[in-house]
């Protein structure tokens, strides 16, 4: 357990082949690195765990294809979508002229509380720019970047 009681998450890594196709997602409990898992799909992936952590115990490199080329990416909730739907209706509405006074003021605003919400519950996830497999779950260590057309083109070369 964490300090404050919170438990720690097991890593989750939505696996891809070599390819880039969906292979199925498998978690991986905090410390430990098996070489052989079962994904939920069935398909026993092989996991390459050397050299794969930096001194800081943080990932450095893609567990499934090798590759040191990771980049960060923001992962957005899944309610994000209705909520950018229910902002634009409401604000269709107002500007219309279709919906006004109080309740449709306490409704713009209880839609903007959920999409600042939604920044704020978006996490980071690392991906590989070889096979595409994200790791979600996890801490990541400053020196991963966002991604780059530059980096995507020298990965897809190699």
């Amino acid at each position: 357990m964490r300090p404050g009681g919170r438990t720690i998450e097991n890593m989750r890594v939505h696996v891809r082949d070599s390819r880039r196709r969906p292979v199925g997602t498998i978690e991986i409990p905090p410390g430990e690195h098996p070489s052989r898992v079962l994904a939920d799909t069935g398909v026993e992936v092989f996991l390459d765990w050397e050299r794969a952590r930096d001194d800081g115990g943080d990932l450095r490199r893609c567990i499934c294809c090798g590759s040191e080329a990771l980049y960060r990416h923001r992962r957005f909730p899944r309610m994000t979508g209705f909520v950018i739907v229910l902002a634009i209706a409401l604000g269709l509405g107002g500007m219309l002229g279709l919906a006004t006074g109080l309740p449709f003021s306490i409704a713009m605003v209880v839609v903007l509380l959920l999409d600042v919400g939604v920044l704020v519950l978006a996490r980071d996830a690392l991906v590989c720019y070889r096979c595409g497999s994200s790791y979600r779950r996890l801490r990541i260590a400053a020196y991963h970047e966002r991604w780059s057309r530059a980096k995507a083109r020298i990965s897809a070369d190699s």
